[in-house]
């Protein structure tokens, strides 16, 4: 089984987080013997999101256990974190420990100031692609994509993107037809109408 967990933070944009989550959550719920999915943060507690949703959390970094996916999301909250020796570091040990490193939006950001993109393609928010590389001038930037799966880590453009990146962890990490059956029961099938 493939246990995920999703970081929560304050300032996290809420659908860097509750995107993957019903995507990945989906594949739990269906298929519970292949994946489990949890939220956690530096500790249980109430977490408020960039837009003000509310998040209430019972795990923290202490128990939440073992990983093997890592989502980190991006958001406004991603200011303190990027200066947070101890976030940089704990990510720097989840690497080391967790099989596979993800990242929506900004939260790329943060891999960066970690050093855990150093040479690596990578993507972020379009507005914040500059930025990308000011935190770390080696990033290969990779503009134009949707995510960017560099075996061990993933990241993903801005807020809605990180569907599309869970659509591939579950193809990457199930099957084809695994992503494409939860795609179907979530009804993800974008025509932006706009």
């Amino acid at each position: 089984m493939t246990r995920i967990g999703i970081l929560l933070f304050d300032g996290v944009e809420e659908l860097d987080a509750v995107g993957p989550w019903e995507i990945l959550g989906m594949w739990a719920h269906r298929h519970p013997q292949e994946a489990q999915v949890v939220a956690f943060a530096d500790r249980p507690g109430p977490i408020r999101g960039a837009k003000g949703l509310q998040f209430l959390v019972e795990h923290g970094k202490d128990d939440v256990g073992p990983l093997d996916v890592l989502v980190h999301p991006g958001g406004s909250g991603i200011r303190p974190l990027l200066k947070s020796r101890e976030h940089l570091e704990w990510l720097r040990s989840c690497s080391e420990q967790t099989g596979l490193m993800t990242s929506v939006c900004t939260g790329a950001l943060v891999f960066a100031a970690a050093g855990l993109l150093l040479g690596r393609p990578a993507t972020t928010h379009w507005m914040s692609l500059d930025l990308l590389t000011e935190v770390d001038p080696t990033v290969v930037v990779r503009y134009e994509h949707r995510f960017v799966d560099d075996g061990n880590i993933i990241t993903s453009a801005g807020v809605s993107a990180g569907i599309d990146m869970a659509l591939h962890l579950v193809k990457r990490l199930a099957s084809p037809e695994r992503a494409k059956e939860i795609r179907l029961s979530v009804q993800y099938d974008p025509e932006p109408p706009v």
